[in-house]
């Protein structure tokens, strides 16, 4: 059992700020030239649901690698905060000691809630843990339809009762006692409903079969962090899991691995500058998908010890283009729908037309219009994109933009890169929920760009 760790440079968690912070704008000078070896941090979408399984947990649970300034994690901290959790930020060492034991209360702040998505994770644990939950609808990014309906017949595949009241999802054990085994098959393999329900199965009475749930590097994650607290999870990394349920689970360490989203931002920054650098950690197979099609690209990608490569595409020849190529998102092991904006903004600059289709969230084409004013040459039907690069590749040009969500607003960020002349981009709080200093890593690898209070818009 973990024991409690007592460490000065651990500090309690900040109260909540009351004021408003000022917007603040990035502002890029392109093209540039990236070079240098970049570390990646630790995966947001894997600290989100570990955070929330700490509330499985007696005594103390200790996190590594936590990406601690991002703002989606803050939210999340605060949601377990005001739920009574003790929590204590080794900001310099990216670890966190969290506490559960005297949770009591099975509804979280509603305004905290509204911030991040990941805050609605909680609501698996405190169900199975207390035989009740009152937790709000999910906020996060506007991409397109996340229903709950999953949840809700997830939950009542479990011996729940569950209703929507008020933007709020209140859920109760039917029996009055606790959660029992049960048997539930996915409709489509969700991670975040794959994720709420596996957890909420782990103190369930009995065994619970879920079918046709995520495979997600994530998932993964999360079971081992269950396993290694006392439960009993298997197949993750299946279609199948089968979870028998314990009624106690203790604190455990874990080492939350690298950012496979962010790892691939900073590869295709390296494609869109036509740059060479290296990334490390990054584990090779969590992108499997995007390495393949930036090797159509051109890409020479090279891979050092276990956990670093090497991503180049500087141009053999003055002039040389990157070949373009199709992509279609989906669950893992497919490409990731968090690095379809992204990867549209490389598709620009590369020959050819070339189809984005959009197979997760209806909605996550808002960067388009943004791309559109750089100069981008693409026509959407629905969600699919069709991107013309020609036998030059689009003629980026700065531009203001306004990011409209995280991976879009980072679409936009990679654009400004290859853009000539200034790019200014509003809306950043959005790339803050997901990226950890993104502007000055970008710095460290050579990119003019700056963080700075916005300047109102003339009208």
């Amino acid at each position: 059992m973990l024991k409690l760790y007592t460490v000065s440079a651990f500090l309690p968690l900040p109260l909540l700020q009351t004021h408003t912070p000022k917007p603040q704008t990035l502002t890029i000078t392109g093209p540039t030239t990236l070079s240098g070896h970049l570390t990646i941090s630790g995966s947001k979408n894997s600290s989100l649901p570990l955070l929330a399984a700490t509330l499985l947990c007696s005594n103390s649970s200790l996190l590594h690698n936590v990406p601690t300034n991002l703002t989606d994690i803050n939210a999340m901290l605060s949601i377990l905060r005001s739920l009574g959790a003790k929590i204590e930020v080794d900001i310099g060492s990216a670890q966190i000691l969290l506490n559960t034991d005297n949770v009591r209360s099975v509804e979280p702040c509603l305004e905290e809630m509204k911030k991040t998505r990941g805050g609605f994770f909680v609501i698996g644990p405190l169900l199975t843990r207390f035989g009740e939950a009152v937790v709000g609808l999910p906020g996060g990014c506007d991409i397109g339809e996340r229903p709950v309906d999953l949840y809700i017949r997830g939950f009542r595949a479990l011996g729940a009762v569950v209703e929507l009241r008020d933007g709020k999802m209140l859920a109760h054990a039917a029996n009055g006692r606790g959660l029992v085994g049960g048997t539930f098959h996915l409709d489509f393999p969700s991670v975040g409903a794959t994720e709420t329900l596996m957890m909420a199965a782990c103190m369930a009475d009995g065994v619970t079969m879920l079918s046709n749930v995520a495979k997600e590097p994530e998932v993964i994650d999360l079971a081992r962090f269950l396993n290694d607290s006392g439960a009993c999870v298997y197949g993750a990394g299946t279609d199948k899991l089968l979870i028998k349920g314990k009624c106690h689970l203790h604190g455990s360490e874990y080492v939350v691995p690298p950012d496979r989203i962010e790892a691939g931002t900073f590869m295709l920054a390296a494609a869109i500058t036509r740059s060479c650098i290296s990334i490390s950690p990054i584990i090779p197979s969590h992108l499997a998908c995007l390495i393949d099609k930036l090797k159509i690209a051109g890409c020479r990608i090279t891979q050092f010890n276990h956990d670093t490569l090497e991503v180049s595409a500087m141009p053999t020849n003055v002039g040389d283009r990157m070949q373009g190529f199709d992509i279609k998102t989906g669950p893992f092991p497919g490409f990731p729908t968090d690095l379809q904006p992204l990867t549209m903004a490389l598709l620009t600059t590369c020959r050819g037309s070339n189809i984005v289709e959009e197979s997760v969230f209806e909605k996550r084409m808002s960067h388009v219009r943004e791309l559109q004013k750089l100069g981008a040459d693409i026509r959407v039907c629905g969600s699919t994109a069709l991107v013309f690069g020609g036998e030059k590749g689009s003629a980026l040009h700065g531009s203001r933009l306004v990011a409209a969500d995280l991976r879009g607003g980072v679409s936009l960020v990679l654009a400004g890169l290859a853009a000539e002349g200034t790019t200014e981009i509003d809306g950043i709080a959005h790339i803050d929920r997901g990226y950890e200093n993104l502007d000055t890593k970008l710095q460290l690898l050579g990119a003019d760009i700056k963080r700075l209070i916005r300047r109102p818009l003339c009208l």
